[in-house]
């Protein structure tokens, strides 16, 4: 049993378990899957203030996200510090390449020559991890909502905007890894 719980699961048994649970959501209250959304619930939650935008029942529509994203955080933390360590699988090319751009520790999630705290005051780790957050966080805003949002509930729901959005997704996602990331890790 441990195993199955530490252990990586197929994708032919998480695709449908994720698969299923949007419209597990929509049949139990009319709920849509994301994870940006609850950015603006914490906000109502914490400190509403004079916005108008953040005055709203947040409990009735938003609690069930906040108690997903805290088992998303609890989960993750769960993972990293009782797990078994896996190595994380990278092809031999990527290996390469990411050498030629100054990447050669693979022994974590993300290399750790950009994503430390000393690695942030570099202009690398600094373009990567602000820039870089500054520009999802935009997106995010900009596509009124997240990929997992788009990509799972979206396009689930058969919406033209979310197919729209995924399509940028993975349009900026290849120009960011053959032409901004190596001009960007590249950079002494």
């Amino acid at each position: 049993m441990a195993s199955w719980l530490s252990g990586e699961w197929p994708w032919y048994v998480a695709g449908p378990i994720i698969g299923l649970f949007v419209p597990a959501l929509l049949v139990a209250g009319n709920k849509v899957f994301g994870i940006s959304g609850n950015l603006s619930h914490l906000c109502a939650a914490i400190a509403p203030g004079k916005l108008e935008y953040f005055r709203y029942d947040w409990r009735r529509a938003g609690l069930w996200n906040l108690v997903f994203l805290a088992g998303v955080f609890i989960g993750g933390f769960l993972a990293a510090h009782t797990g078994t360590p896996h190595a994380i699988a990278i092809s031999f090319e990527t290996k390469a390449t990411l050498a030629k751009l100054g990447i050669h520790d693979f022994s974590g999630v993300a290399p750790r020559e950009i994503f430390t705290w000393h690695a942030l005051l570099t202009l690398k780790g600094f373009v990567s991890v602000v820039v870089g957050g500054f520009l999802v966080g935009f997106g995010t805003a900009y596509a009124a909502g997240c990929t997992s949002g788009h990509a799972i509930s979206g396009l689930a729901n058969f919406q033209l905007p979310s197919l729209i959005a995924v399509v940028g997704f993975f349009a900026g996602g290849l120009a960011a890894t053959y032409f901004i990331l190596p001009f960007v890790i590249g950079a002494p």
